[in-house]
């Protein structure tokens, strides 16, 4: 079967989903198509590690309700030809789908554990996949969390919260490694286990195969761990085949200009996959998080709808762990200088990441409504030291 589109944007996402409604806002007779592998339409992501799992939110109120752009989604779909001189992509079913203008909001793949562990190792990025560990997530369940960075240290403290016992396994020496300094690093090994975690730095998962009712872990440090499931978040691979195949310019993701365009001046890109220059931190960067996803989707739907204008912005993350939180902006780095100033020592402060005087990093840790502040001084000049920075943020209204 063949269908045609002016926008066509493959992926089902959240830049997915903002690009629809932004095209939809720009061209109010815009024909758009969508097509997405998962079964169900574009879903709010982050709430799959925090809220869902502390009952602040429920699998219905996730929906971003893309039906609203009336874009035509073809869900359950996987796009794995891209013909870009004749304007035609196919899926695994044969499909064809011509295009005017296209997005690529692919996304990213998890990367896996070596060995295959049945379904109850999940490889966490889905909503599928919250399901199939909410499952096995009763509480009193012993459940290995592989791996100590973003992902990770979320879902260890859902799980512990929802009455899980929890070992945490990563070869780095702490959590959150290579992003917080040491001695907050510490402070968090010890504050989850406080919380019922078994943290295990410095351990490597080698080898794994399904038990009678869970899955038995071999560990590098030569131990073996019986749990009822494991679950990795181990980083993400950005979904780039099509463009590599479709001859666009990639490195480390697809090459996007000011506009989000790639090196086909009739296909964009946004999310996960895309890499785009911050003028801010002057360098190029590829962003996985939802403040990315959701703004490039939108400038990228408004670009394809003829609406000029650069992406300047530098995307924040947040994270939530057991009663800790933060939010950040830039670059969170160890191999920069950190300058710490806290108003209680891990409990609530600022952390600042510098690079040859300039502020290239902050982490605001307990603390609220800054990130427009800190994207400000981000693009200042300087020169800033640890003195110049001491109190700086929060800045009052």
């Amino acid at each position: 079967m063949e269908h045609a589109h002016d926008y066509l944007i493959i992926g089902a996402g959240m830049a997915a989903d903002a690009a629809a409604k932004a095209i939809r806002e720009a061209d109010a007779a815009a024909d758009i198509g969508m097509v997405g592998e998962e079964a169900s339409p574009p879903y709010q992501r982050p709430p799959l590690s925090k809220a869902l799992w502390k009952g602040d939110k429920r699998v219905a109120d996730i929906d971003l309700g893309t039906a609203a752009s009336g874009a035509k989604l073809y869900a359950g779909r996987r796009i794995v030809a891209l013909d870009h001189a004749a304007h035609l992509a196919r899926d695994t079913q044969g499909d064809g789908y011509h295009y005017r203008r296209l997005l690529l909001a692919t996304g990213a793949t998890p990367r896996r554990l070596p060995f295959e562990g049945g379904d109850r190792v999940i490889h966490f990025r889905t909503l599928h996949d919250y399901e199939a560990l909410r499952r096995f997530a009763q509480p009193g369940a012993a459940i290995a969390v592989v791996g100590g960075g973003f992902i990770g240290a979320e879902l260890a403290a859902s799980l512990c919260g929802a009455g899980c016992k929890v070992s945490m396994l990563f070869p780095d020496a702490h959590i959150g490694a290579g992003r917080y300094p040491d001695d907050l690093a510490r402070h968090l090994d010890d504050y989850y286990r406080q919380r019922g975690v078994d943290v295990r730095a410095g351990v490597r998962v080698v080898g794994g195969w399904p038990t009678d009712g869970g899955v038995e872990l071999e560990l590098s440090d030569g131990n073996l761990l019986r749990v009822e499931a494991a679950v990795a978040g181990l980083g993400v691979t950005p979904n780039i085949a099509l463009a590599e195949q479709a001859a666009l310019k990639v490195d480390n993701g697809i090459v996007v200009d000011a506009q989000l365009r790639s090196s086909d001046p009739d296909i964009w890109a946004a999310g996960d996959i895309a890499n785009f220059y911050n003028p801010a931190l002057d360098r190029r960067l590829r962003v996985e998080h939802e403040d990315a996803a959701v703004s490039m989707g939108r400038h990228a739907g408004r670009a394809m709808a003829g609406i000029a204008g650069n992406y300047d912005t530098l995307p924040f993350f947040y994270s939530d762990l057991f009663d800790l939180g933060y939010e950040a902006v830039g670059l969170l780095d160890t191999r920069l200088q950190a300058v710490e100033d806290w108003r209680e020592p891990y409990r609530e402060g600022v952390v600042y990441y510098l690079e040859r005087d300039r502020v290239r990093g902050v982490l605001l840790w307990n603390t609220w409504d800054q990130v427009d502040a800190a994207r400000a001084l981000i693009a200042e000049p300087g020169p800033f030291d640890a003195t110049s920075l001491r109190g700086r943020l929060p800045r009052s209204a």
